[in-house]
């Protein structure tokens, strides 16, 4: 798979080898995590980062959770991080990020014992 920061980095613009905002974009990406966590997907323990090692399936192995995860992720890291500043923009991207949390929670609440972990 990929690495998380390094996938999330380059979907905001600084490349791999840019560090200088690492720790900004880890905070934020941990942040997401959290609130994944309190969606009830992910390990039941949290999950977090720490550098550019941890890869998108040490999160989840679940291809339609891990998808849908992956774009929620980026979305609130690019608000916590990069918000548009277009009034438009900035509305349809959180229009988004609303629809994805309601997805999220209904495939954290399925009952499947492989869902979200």
């Amino acid at each position: 798979m990929s690495s998380i920061l390094n996938s999330v980095k380059k979907k905001l613009g600084p490349t791999g080898d840019y560090k200088y905002f690492d720790s900004d974009i880890i905070d934020h990406i941990n942040s997401t995590f959290d609130i994944l966590t309190q969606l009830g997907l992910g390990p039941k323990e949290g999950f977090s980062i720490e550098d550019e090692t941890t890869e998108w399936d040490d999160y989840t192995t679940d291809g339609k959770v891990l998808q849908a995860v992956r774009t929620y992720v980026f979305l609130k890291v690019k608000l916590y991080f990069d918000p548009p500043t277009n009034g438009t923009l900035m509305e349809a991207v959180k229009n988004q990020i609303s629809e994805l949390e309601w997805r999220l929670n209904v495939m954290a609440e399925t009952p499947n014992e492989d869902i979200g972990g």
